[in-house]
């Protein structure tokens, strides 16, 4: 009985110390300095307007005049904005010169690569290259492209690296370059957080399940799924089924409101915390539909992920499987 006390007491005292410890915040980050991609809406926007209010120097870049206007005139002085299309390599240089010269001999406390597409989402033999190429270009291409240019200045601030990914990083559940771009993004946080240990440099991934974002918005996501069937070859339309389309769009409906997480705050916290907690985690899975069933079916043998994921697809109208 004594040793089960004990082991009990030990069980409780390590959890304590690793709470306490995941608490302890560095000291000193009013007016630091942080960039974030992807400003104009959803994450990138709710998170410029958070750090700008506890006293960080935010340099938020928008894809849009519009999205950099309406951020602009609901945050402070201090906040400044910058348009910035990650794919255009040339524009990424001349931001992260603009940022240098801004910071100058502070550096870069934090960089939050946020910006992201979720591009068509539909069966591989709907698709052809350009569906994948722009997923990727931004997503991941992007992403390594303003870490790659920002990276000195983060080095001399022995700053953070916050690349949001996704639990479609660890388990791919549809077509297109959605999937393969964030898998991407997983492995090129691994192979940086552990480059950058020698620096000081901590390099966090956040792992959101499915929110409320103009990125993941069902509605949208159906509709250029609907273009590309409209224009799929006789040929596949008679594998899949004149009413597959319909039948997948019912289900996927259903999947997504269950699935879907309304408030997009705790992905925020979780840039919080990587950005100003001493003990940053290496990974942040976000999300209820994340962390009770996508984060562990990720983790199950593949036979398993299989069976579930394809229990909720249409049957097609032919089957060639043996």
């Amino acid at each position: 009985m004594l040793f089960y006390m004990l082991l009990f007491l030990g069980i409780v005292s390590l959890w304590w110390h690793w709470r306490a410890r995941d608490r302890t915040k560095v000291t000193n980050l009013t007016g630091k300095y942080i960039f974030i991609t992807g400003c104009d809406t959803g994450f990138g926007n709710m998170a410029a307007k958070v750090f700008d209010k506890k006293g960080f120097r935010v340099f938020a870049s928008c894809l849009t005049e519009t999205g950099a206007k309406e951020l602009k005139a609901v945050t402070s002085k201090q906040l400044q904005t910058v348009l910035l299309d990650v794919r255009d390599s040339d524009s990424v240089k001349k931001v992260a010169a603009w940022v240098k010269a801004e910071v100058q001999s502070e550096g870069l406390w934090g960089l939050v690569n946020n910006a992201g597409i979720m591009g068509p989402s539909a069966p591989t033999d709907w698709l052809d290259i350009e569906h994948f190429r722009e997923p990727i270009e931004v997503n991941l291409i992007g992403l390594i492209n303003v870490t790659i240019n920002m990276l000195p200045l983060i080095k001399k601030a022995k700053g953070r690296i916050v690349n949001v990914s996704s639990v479609g990083g660890r388990l791919a559940f549809s077509g297109g370059g959605y999937f393969p771009s964030k898998f991407g993004v997983e492995g090129f946080n691994d192979s940086l957080r552990r480059d950058m240990k020698a620096f000081g440099v901590k390099v966090c991934c956040i792992q959101p399940g499915l929110f409320k974002t103009p990125l993941s918005n069902p509605g949208k996501i159906m509709k250029e799924k609907e273009v590309i069937w409209n224009n799929l070859p006789p040929d596949i339309k008679k594998q899949y089924g004149e009413e597959y389309f319909q039948k997948d769009a019912a289900k996927k409906q259903k999947l997504s409101k269950i699935c879907l997480n309304k408030d997009i705050s705790p992905v925020v916290q979780c840039m919080e915390h990587a950005l100003t907690s001493l003990h940053p985690h290496a990974h942040y899975v976000v999300g209820q539909d994340a962390k009770l069933f996508w984060n562990l079916l990720s983790r199950m043998p593949a036979v398993i992920q299989d069976f579930l994921l394809l229990w909720n697809r249409v049957e097609l109208a032919v089957s060639h499987a043996k």
